[in-house]
């Protein structure tokens, strides 16, 4: 499928059958051709895009990515005789497509709607890139190496690279200069053939890219949201599912993490949500600066928008779509990470799909191969060793929105049996406007054993401790607040009080984080750390007053108090010696209360 000579398979056709039967997006067809599974087929006078998802010697089962209105009987299909499949090559980062690949940008032009069998390619054909070769003629190659480079963006390398199924002797290189995605830059020699090789190469988007080795994630994913890199953290190739249900910040929270995740390139893939959140997503990227490069987000970021406005089916393709590409830039050697809003209405299409095709429904009416589907999704994330040897990975953040809130119906269940980080959105804290509304009882991660040695050796060596014990003072308070419901706080001693206290600072001052606000939006590890140590360190000195006598009102009136809770506001990344002026107004206040107290006694 990487043959430089398939660039025009898109309008390659012949004629292979004709419509028989039509229900939303899947139609049957009698063949006239044989076709096999996987087929990309254009359906119609209009050259609707499909895939064979059923054949048979005499018909075939279609599913159409676009809308079926006046589609009719007797109707041609056409065969491509290829699979469906992804155009990868320079221009990808900075663009938007819908879930076929189609550049939104370019469909524009020609209205504010996308029109049913709307063509335009990928990547602009006609646009010049500046190609640097990184190998000579007569140079052995082996699949995954790099060609050449092209400056993408002013932060994006784009590495030109061996086709996966490609290696022999370089016949030929073409020199620095400048060249279009369909000019001929190499000539690969193998077993007396020679093989032309483009910037633009083309892969089925349900067959994973291959790597050398799959490595542990052990590295982690810094989101610059302190409740997920403190509590739950997510690894570099691992994978998390967040859900919640409608209005708990989902969307929110993927647009934070594509903001200012640790990221090289962000995929982006908006499936079956609402078009004003993809709007939202357009106009606030561009003047996002990434924190890492000073450079706006869009110049790492790929877009894909099949919003819930747009063809039901395309949302089974928008999600492999963004996985190919996820992996091309995988491949380069890049650390990358997918935004999947939301699987669920991706589970939702194959539902509709199911239902067409007449299949026995299981839980809720989705169709049996839910869990296989969503299994192989996921299993696409990963830390590898890319076939030229450097270290990149695919992190798979996905959004699931249960109706109602409800964790237990089948699209939040099967996610969980596939991703090891769990960070369950709570509507009473969304409610309440604590966000991000993570509730810290039901998310966990699974990676927090992989990630403490990074942690240990780059920032902290007691990490895990003050996690744990951060962690500890929550689940304490949980079990109080049920006690509380009963006879009310006051009647706690104030040992049980303060612990209490303690738990609500550390939510105020630590784990609740503002979005809009310029200074809290990022969090740094450093930043992250000094505020846990700082909340920890106040609450342990208040036990010290407490058991001097001092009631919990006095550790509440405490001015350092309010200083704490607005440190993640008030203190930015690059002034964290301002956190040591903190804890050491702690510790004279808290001396304060307790020689008042000791006296007392």
């Amino acid at each position: 499928m990487n043959d430089s000579t398939r660039a025009g398979a898109q309008t390659a056709s012949n004629l292979v059958g004709r419509t028989a039967w039509i229900s939303g997006p899947v139609v049957r067809a009698n063949l006239s051709n044989q076709v096999f599974m996987g087929e990309q087929v254009e359906v119609g006078a209009e050259r609707l895009i499909g895939e064979v998802i059923g054949v048979s010697d005499q018909q075939a089962l279609l599913q159409v990515y676009e809308e079926t209105d006046g589609v009719r009987p007797d109707d041609p299909v056409y065969g491509t005789g290829l699979p469906m499949f992804v155009t990868l090559g320079p221009g990808l980062i900075g663009s938007v497509f819908d879930g076929i690949q189609r550049p939104l940008n370019v469909l524009q032009q020609r209205g504010a709607y996308v029109e049913k069998g709307a063509k335009a390619p990928p990547l602009n054909p006609s646009q010049r890139w500046g190609f640097t070769p990184r190998k000579a003629a007569g140079t052995t190659v082996q699949a995954g190496d790099v060609l050449g480079v092209i400056q993408e963006t002013p932060v994006m390398e784009h590495r030109v690279l061996v086709p996966p199924d490609r290696q022999g002797k370089l016949v030929t290189v073409a020199p620095e200069g400048e060249y279009t995605i369909s000019d001929v830059i190499a000539v690969i020699r193998h077993d007396n053939a020679e093989t032309p090789i483009t910037m633009a190469q083309h892969w089925p988007v349900k067959r994973q890219r291959p790597y050398l080795e799959h490595l542990p994630p052990v590295v982690p994913l810094i989101t610059g949201q302190r409740i997920l890199d403190l509590f739950f953290p997510l690894a570099k190739g691992g994978t998390a599912a967040i859900p919640g249900g409608f209005g708990t910040g989902k969307t929110v929270t993927q647009h934070q993490l594509s903001k200012w995740a640790d990221a090289d390139v962000i995929v982006y893939v908006g499936c079956g949500e609402r078009g004003n959140e993809m709007a939202e997503v357009l106009m606030d990227f561009p003047r996002l600066t990434d924190p890492r490069t000073g450079r706006p987000l869009m110049e790492k970021t790929v877009l894909i928008g099949n919003t819930s406005n747009m063809p039901v089916a395309a949302r089974e393709a928008s999600i492999y779509t963004g996985i190919t590409i996820a992996e091309y830039y995988r491949d380069m050697g890049y650390h990358v990470a997918l935004m999947a809003d939301s699987t669920s209405r991706w589970a939702e299409a194959l539902r509709e799909v199911s239902g067409r095709l007449e299949e026995m429904p299981v839980e809720e009416g989705f169709p049996a191969y839910l869990a296989a589907r969503l299994a192989q999704f996921y299993e696409r994330a990963g830390r590898v060793k890319t076939l030229a040897g450097p270290e990149a990975s695919v992190t798979i953040i996905g959004a699931v929105s249960p109706a109602g809130g409800d964790f237990s119906e089948p699209v939040t269940q099967h996610t969980k049996r596939f991703t090891r980080c769990f960070w369950a959105l709570d509507k009473e804290l969304a409610a309440a406007r604590y966000f991000p509304a993570i509730n810290y009882l039901e998310s966990y991660s699974g990676y927090l054993d992989d990630v403490a040695e990074w942690w240990h050796s780059h920032h902290d060596p007691h990490w895990k401790d003050l996690r744990e014990k951060a962690m500890q003072l929550l689940q304490e308070d949980s079990r109080l607040q049920r006690i509380v419901r009963l006879i009310g706080e006051d009647a706690l001693p104030d040992d049980q009080r303060l612990v209490i206290e303690g738990s609500r600072l550390l939510q105020e001052a630590c784990l609740q984080q503002n979005a809009n606000d310029t200074t809290d939006t990022f969090c740094s590890p450093e930043k992250q750390l000094g505020l846990l140590k700082a909340v920890l360190h106040f609450v342990d000195r208040a036990k010290e007053v407490v058991k001097k006598g001092a009631p919990i009102h006095r550790i509440r009136e405490t001015a350092v108090r309010e200083e704490l809770v607005r440190a993640k506001e008030k203190i930015p990344n690059d002034k964290l010696e301002l956190l040591g002026e903190l804890n050491a107004k702690i510790d004279r206040e808290m001396d304060a209360l307790f020689g008042e107290y000791q006296k007392l006694k």
